[in-house]
């Protein structure tokens, strides 16, 4: 099948839910994308925030297929290996005491959720969740109403109560705490609204009115985890101890998964039967995992931050940039031109880039090279100064 009949099949049997490019990859390798024509392409969006190795990435293969010759899944009636030794990596490196696995960022947030209310419960029968306004938090109807983004909510409410929507600064988060609020939860970095970086000072004092007043402290790492910002998590950039962390995207390298981790105070909140997922902890996601973790150490992190460093630092320097956002490999690019444009024309030129709102966002494998970036920055200037 080539690449035409597999859009026109496409459009005529799945769900219009996507606003597709006009292209259809078959092959792969690190942050090269092949079309059905032999075109190929740098990749600046990673199947976004996922392929953190690239595509076709040997050693996660190694480890996804050495499970697959085992066994392919199991219940969680059971024990596997693979969802032992992901936990115990993630507690190591992050200090958590307990995880719960998922498929996906929307099931963390939902675990996150279900275990704040449940400690709430616990300590004076309080629910209300704060999150941030242009936060999003995920497509489910929960995550949904945790989305403080009305576009989210055309056309799918009525939406489960307990959420409220602060400005992101202490007045904000101020103005919404009551004597029923429970949990506050945040993305140190909102990638879906644009790349926006959450100032230091605001999110230390998140932390300290939550210690002040036994309010969770959640940080929604779905997108930024997993070495993307050049920290194993987000929130370690600011030095703060959040009560509960969620992950995906990037964690599975390619398979879905999710991670919701409990720190302290929360570790035991959830008991037999208040959670639980058929495929969550799949063991060979979790052999896949376990290969991204333990390859995203310091050296690799250094990496990151500097190559970050030398995309934004070249990004500036582009004539119709208006200012440049973000952290590591998670960048955020407002330009004179439509972003929309400038991702259909970067596409014509092997260049793939995602947009956020009204800017073009760059989350590329953290493993791209320089000469990649410089070819990325490029195409950029060429579409950009147009």
């Amino acid at each position: 099948m080539d690449g035409k009949s597999i859009i026109k099949e496409d459009k005529q049997y799945i769900a219009g839910t996507y606003s597709r490019f006009p292209v259809a990859f078959k092959e792969g390798k690190g942050c090269k994308l092949y079309d059905y024509d032999g075109k190929e392409y740098i990749d600046c969006g990673s199947g976004i925030a996922v392929n953190i190795f690239g595509v076709n990435d040997e050693e996660w293969k190694d480890a996804v297929t050495a499970q697959l010759n085992s066994i392919q899944h199991a219940s969680n009636l059971y024990y596997t290996e693979p969802q032992a030794r992901l936990a115990e990596l993630l507690c190591r490196r992050t200090g958590a005491g307990k995880v719960f696995f998922g498929n996906s960022g929307a099931e963390a947030n939902e675990c996150a959720i279900k275990a704040a209310r449940k400690y709430g419960e616990e300590h004076g029968g309080r629910k209300q969740i704060i999150t941030l306004k242009n936060s999003f938090h995920g497509r489910t109807i929960a995550t949904l109403a945790a989305t403080g983004q009305d576009a989210f909510h055309r056309h799918f409410g009525p939406f489960p109560d307990g959420f409220v929507y602060a400005d992101p600064d202490l007045d904000g988060i101020e103005k919404c705490l009551s004597g029923d609020t429970c949990a506050v939860m945040i993305e140190c970095i909102q990638g879906e609204s644009g790349v926006n970086v959450l100032g230091a000072d605001f999110v230390k004092g998140v932390e300290k009115l939550c210690r002040e007043r036994d309010i969770l402290l959640i940080c929604d790492e779905v997108q930024t985890g997993n070495g993307r910002t050049g920290y194993l998590y987000a929130y370690m950039a600011y030095g703060i101890s959040p009560d509960i962390v969620t992950t995906a995207k990037g964690l599975g390298g390619g398979l879905p998964i999710g991670a919701c981790m409990m720190f302290g105070r929360c570790s035991g909140i959830l008991g037999p039967g208040d959670h639980g997922s058929t495929f969550g902890g799949n063991p060979v996601a979790c052999a896949g995992a376990c290969s991204i973790v333990e390859r995203i150490d310091d050296k690799l992190l250094e990496d990151v931050r500097g190559k970050g460093a030398y995309f934004m630092a070249g990004l500036k320097e582009i004539e119709g940039v208006r200012s440049v956002s973000g952290m590591g490999l998670m960048i955020g690019i407002e330009t004179e031109r439509p972003a929309a444009e400038i991702a259909g024309e970067c596409l014509k030129r092997g260049l793939l880039v995602l947009t956020a709102h009204s800017k073009v966002r760059l989350l590329p494998p953290l493993t791209i090279s320089k000469e990649q970036i410089d070819f990325a920055l490029k195409i950029l200037k060429e579409v950009i100064c147009r």
